[in-house]
């Protein structure tokens, strides 16, 4: 195996390896940052574990993990607290990838499941369920998640004309959202004062209360759509330079933009079913990855990390910042991100972009 080094464009090294026949293209600024991000998400996750009314230093939630641990340790670290860190943790990289994704088709840096109104989607289906139906939460978050592949379908269908254009997909999604928040608004109306306090509750996105009920059928989205995305990551950046480009460089267009478009959907269904509307995680995160590794690209696996760490990391801080009043991370992330969503707004119309 030969493996020769070349600088790109934008300064970073990577590494090409070439074998029987094979190339593969490594960016090792993208692998380090990455792994930094893996490495950051992790250790505020034992930060987290270890953080409650019942406080473990980080040697003793690694040890419980590891098995030697005593009964309570055991069970505040494995029944209480694990299944909500990996709910954070397995939400915030789906979100990561479904904006990854969505800023790549659409070539804009809004386009992400917030701003397409996916989550909005979501919640009209899980409000239905709660307010209509008085579904338990199992039937909410099946409601959930028939509300956000529903509405990306219907995104993509209305933004269809000879093909999905970058902005025609964000106006459309706009429109889209603003409608579903009043149909959100008006399901509240006709609630009655416990289910209204019960969906308020969830539409404010929180990890509290999350068990290994919500855990496992995020680890079997993600295992399942993950390598499908990654298979797709080659197409998805030849996507980024045009339709015309993908064409002449042999890209099925309409196959890749629909299948990605879809894991897309379902991966921001899926985190909103288990954890509530997030917002701006996958608005955020794919953008700051990009920052970090000055690659070009979806940056996929960066993009998951960083959304990750962005999610427990903001669940720390509102458990913490503001004494015994806890704010659902979701009221964190909403605040955090509509000051990021502000200043690229202005960033964008500078630079004469909108």
């Amino acid at each position: 195996m030969n493996a020769s080094k070349r600088t790109s464009k934008r300064g970073t090294r990577g590494v090409t390896l070439r074998t029987a026949g094979l190339s593969l293209r490594l960016d090792v600024r993208g692998a380090v940052v990455g792994l930094l991000l893996l490495v950051v998400a992790l250790a505020m996750s034992v930060v987290l574990i270890g953080t409650g009314d019942f406080p473990l230093a980080p040697a003793d939630v690694l040890r419980t993990l590891a098995g030697n641990g005593t009964v309570a340790q055991d069970f505040i670290v494995n029944e209480l607290r694990l299944p909500r860190i990996l709910v954070g943790l397995l939400v915030g990289a789906a979100l990561g990838v479904a904006g990854a994704i969505f800023q790549s088709i659409s070539r804009n840096p809004l386009g992400s499941p917030d701003v397409l109104g996916l989550g909005q989607g979501s919640a009209a289906g899980a409000l239905t369920v709660i307010v209509l139906l008085k579904g338990d939460p199992t039937e909410v978050a099946v409601g959930a998640l028939g509300g956000g592949l529903l509405t990306g379908f219907a995104v993509y269908t209305l933004a269809w004309r000879r093909g999905v254009h970058g902005y025609r997909l964000v106006l459309v999604g706009i429109g889209t959202s603003a409608m579903l928040t009043a149909v959100n608004g008006y399901l509240l109306t006709r609630a009655d004062i416990l289910d209204a306090t019960r969906a308020v509750v969830w539409i404010a996105g929180s990890l509290n209360g999350r068990d290994w009920a919500q855990v496992w059928p995020l680890v079997c989205v993600c295992a399942v759509l993950l390598p499908v995305v990654l298979g797709q990551a080659r197409n998805l950046r030849m996507l980024e330079m045009g339709d015309d480009s993908a064409y002449a460089l042999g890209v099925r267009v309409e196959r890749t933009r629909l299948v990605l478009m879809s894991t897309a959907v379902v991966f921001t269904a899926a985190a909103t079913a288990a954890a509530g509307p997030v917002a701006f995680v996958a608005l955020v995160a794919p953008q700051l990855a990009r920052r970090l590794t000055r690659s070009s690209g979806p940056n996929l696996l960066p993009a998951a990390w960083m959304g990750a760490a962005l999610l427990v990391t903001a669940d720390w801080v509102a458990q913490r910042a503001f004494g015994a009043d806890q704010l659902p991370v979701g009221v964190l992330t909403g605040m955090l991100g509509g000051a990021y969503l502000l200043w690229l707004l202005v960033t964008e119309r500078r630079a004469g972009r909108i």
